[in-house]
């Protein structure tokens, strides 16, 4: 699959983008460190979750860099992929609930006429 929709996460970006708010930038590096560092949750499940997160938010850099992370803290392909299938249903999940809205709205129209 090509990647020519999304511009390279190049190191020339990643400066750029610390010379044109280093304050920020350094906050949100140093905010990202102690998410991810060991908690009550080890670096490898919170690599998994950020995973399924990434899929869920359908951040192709996240994606990537989130499942390289996974994979160098130890996490399994399988592990990688159980994870990725949490987020589909959680994302299906989300419109099945959500259907609610919509039966609302047809019991209420039903009801006017």
């Amino acid at each position: 699959m090509s990647d020519t929709i999304f511009p390279g996460n190049t190191g020339e970006l990643g400066r750029t983008r610390r010379e044109l708010t280093p304050q920020a930038s350094a906050a949100f590096a140093d905010f990202s460190k102690a998410v991810f560092a060991d908690g009550a949750l080890d670096a490898t499940t919170k690599q998994l979750i950020a995973v399924a997160v990434a899929h869920v938010t359908q951040c192709p850099y996240c994606i990537r860099g989130h499942t390289r992370s996974a994979l160098r803290h130890g996490a399994t392909d399988a592990q990688i992929m159980e994870a990725i299938w949490v987020a589909a249903e959680m994302r299906a999940g989300g419109a099945y609930a959500h259907s609610a809205l919509a039966l609302d709205e047809i019991e209420k129209a039903a009801n006017k006429g």
